[in-house]
């Protein structure tokens, strides 16, 4: 399991996060790696979060490469930052995309070889 699934399957265990009470939409993230695409779809209803495999459409697609992905997932990039350098593309609702930055680490988190965080 990689960083960034740990990260979504975490975020699908918790259920909700008062940092985005306000929030309502959906994000797909498709993450590209070895010529293949993994994706995952947030939905948020006022914080309450629903984490899916689903490449369905959504408010906002986030597509980023699986590298930058890992990054995120252990605070090791500012998501921000990488969609100024071009590491992250975003289509749709940019706001809604930009909100979803907070639930990522800020500072690097230490992963063990099970995909947890130390």
């Amino acid at each position: 399991m990689t960083s960034a699934d740990a990260f979504f399957d975490q975020l699908s265990a918790v259920g909700y996060d008062a940092r985005l009470g306000t929030v309502s939409g959906s994000v797909r993230i498709d993450i590209r790696a070895d010529g293949g695409l993994r994706q995952w779809r947030l939905d948020i209803d006022r914080g309450h979060l629903r984490v899916t495999r689903d490449g369905g459409p959504a408010s906002a697609v986030i597509t980023t490469s699986e590298r930058t992905a890992e990054a995120m997932a252990t605070g090791g990039m500012n998501g921000l930052a990488a969609i100024t350098r071009g590491e992250i593309l975003v289509d749709g609702d940019l706001g809604l995309a930009l909100r979803i930055g907070r639930l990522f680490p800020t500072r690097p988190q230490a992963v063990g070889p099970d995909g947890d965080a130390g």
